[in-house]
Order: C-alpha cells, then structure tokens, then sequence
C-alpha cells in the first residue's frame, strides 16, 4: 500500500519559516538542518499561557520556550485531540487520514498516510517521539512504524486508559511510576510522575548527540 504524499507546499513553508526567522538573528546562527521540536500540550486552551495573556496561571518555563520559538498563530484544530495529532502530523484534515474520534479504533491513522517524521528522515534528520502518540496501538500503527527512530510514549489516550478494540495502554498503568513503551518493550519507570518519565528520555537523547550529531558545526 503507497503512502499518500503529504502536501509539499505546506510542510515546506514551515519549515522555511523556521529557517527564516532564525536568519533575522545573524546568517552565522543558521545550521543547514535546525533542529526542530514540536511541542503538542494535552488539555489544554490558547488561553491557558501567562505569555499568551493569562492574568491568573503563571507558566514561567512555557514562557521561555515561547520566546525562544517560531510562533504559528493562525491556525485550526479539532475539539479532541488524535485528529488534531494526525493533522499536525500529516498536513492533511484529520478525516483525510481515517482520524475522526478518540476511541474505538477512530483514531488510528491511516496506513496511507505519509508523516512530518517521515518527511524529515528523508532529509537526513533522526527523529523521536516523547509522550503521547494515541494514533494507533497496534503494530503498523506504532510510530516507529510511521518515521520515528525513538519512541518513548504510554499507549491510549492516557495512563491506564483502555477501550473496546485496540486503544488501550499496559494493563493496570498508573500515573506515578508508569510503565511506557519504549521501542517497543514495556519498561517501568521509578519515582517519577509521566510527564518527567517522558521529558527525561527525551533531554537525554538529544544531548547524548544523537539529535545533533549529523548537523554539528564540524559536520557543516
């Protein structure tokens, strides 16, 4: 089965963004291939930021990350969250890549469908994915299946969620000390909430130079 092709325009342009607005700060500060990280909060609102105007939640290290990133402002998402995820990934309205629900084997994507990861591997990136994936449990569905080299998530659309069918995460997980799925194999945390369990993978899988290696400035 071929994959669909990903709407080249599209991804392109953003990525062109990303290149151009690190130009503004100096041509020297521009690698040939930025590294590139996508942040996809669960639960929660445009409006939940102290950076994005929230009087009341303060959110100092979003706030930074902010003022360190390319900003899309203009853009559309769906009420939940796999066929936003399927979107992000492919360039596509999420119905376009079989993603329309949460559950009941709705939101596994496509086989068709061609990723962002698998975009950016055929131009020479190592790619990873942390967290939440919730786009299929099965085995084609999996990310690694999908353009990914490393992949460290829970399965479901949450700790310890199970559904009729396919959706579902390790039997009995819980939020402190999760089990997660890591290439593949189950392995369990200790003494750490999830999402410490995911960002502490995925901290030190970039600075162990896997990320940055092939784009170093020795290599350039």
């Amino acid at each position: 089965m071929k994959p669909a092709k990903l709407p080249w325009v599209l991804i392109l342009l953003a990525i062109t963004v990303v290149a151009c607005t690190a130009e503004s700060a100096g041509p020297s500060a521009i690698p040939k291939h930025p590294n590139l990280i996508l942040v996809m909060p669960d639960d929660v609102g445009y409006g939940d930021y102290s950076c994005l105007g929230n009087p009341v939640i303060k959110t100092p290290a979003i706030d930074a990350f902010w003022k360190q990133s390319v900003r899309f402002t203009d853009f559309h998402v769906s009420p939940t969250c796999a066929p936003t995820r399927s979107a992000l990934l492919s360039g596509r309205h999420e119905f376009k890549n079989g993603v329309t629900h949460t559950i009941f084997e709705r939101e596994r994507m496509s086989l068709r469908t061609f990723t962002l990861a698998q975009l950016l591997k055929s131009a020479g990136y190592t790619t990873g994915v942390f967290g939440k994936w919730h786009l299929g449990d099965e085995a084609p569905y999996q990310p690694e299946r999908r353009g990914f080299d490393e992949v460290f998530i829970h399965g479901g659309g949450g700790i310890g969620q199970t559904y009729p069918g396919s959706c579902g995460d390790a039997p009995g997980n819980m939020y402190q000390d999760p089990v997660l799925l890591h290439n593949g194999t189950f392995e369990k945390t200790r003494d750490t909430a999830p999402i410490c369990s995911s960002v502490r993978p995925s901290s030190g899988w970039m600075a162990s130079g896997r990320l940055t290696s092939r784009f170093s400035p020795a290599s350039r």
